[in-house]
């Protein structure tokens, strides 16, 4: 069972140019932390990386389904489900946050891809840990 984002929480993460993201090992420890781009959309929090992989950052957070994020003013442990399948509305959802946050140039041509919208994640906070602060 996961917990629903706070308002402050999300506006922390729609701040944050970026996201860091550090995925679980078996036995709970952390990986190294990874930057990536992160949006919210309808109160929910998703990333997405330009192509499925099981290896690197993606591969180990879809193994674990936990991790670990932190961006300016918050650090929260995620549960981690896979939306790369959802409806095309989701997927369009998702990507038109991407391109308000990102703007049309850059990389958003790549992570507005059908390629990297089939890769797409939603984090959740676990309701049994808080958020933490980050000074």
């Amino acid at each position: 069972m996961t917990a629903a984002w706070s308002p402050a929480e999300l506006q922390e993460i729609n701040a944050a140019r970026e996201l860091e993201i550090a995925s679980r090992r078996a036995d709970g420890t952390l990986r190294r932390w990874v930057p990536i781009w992160a949006v919210s959309t309808g109160g929910l929090v998703y990333v997405r990386t330009w192509y499925r992989r099981e290896t690197g950052w993606f591969g180990h957070v879809l193994a674990s389904r936990r991790a670990r994020i932190r961006v300016p003013g918050l650090e929260a442990d995620v549960e981690v489900e896979d939306v790369g399948e959802g409806t095309p509305e989701l997927r369009a959802g998702v990507s038109a946050a991407y391109e308000t946050k990102y703007g049309c140039g850059g990389g958003t041509e790549r992570i507005v891809s059908a390629e990297a919208a089939a890769a797409t994640l939603r984090l959740s906070p676990e309701d049994r840990v808080q958020t933490v602060a980050v000074k």
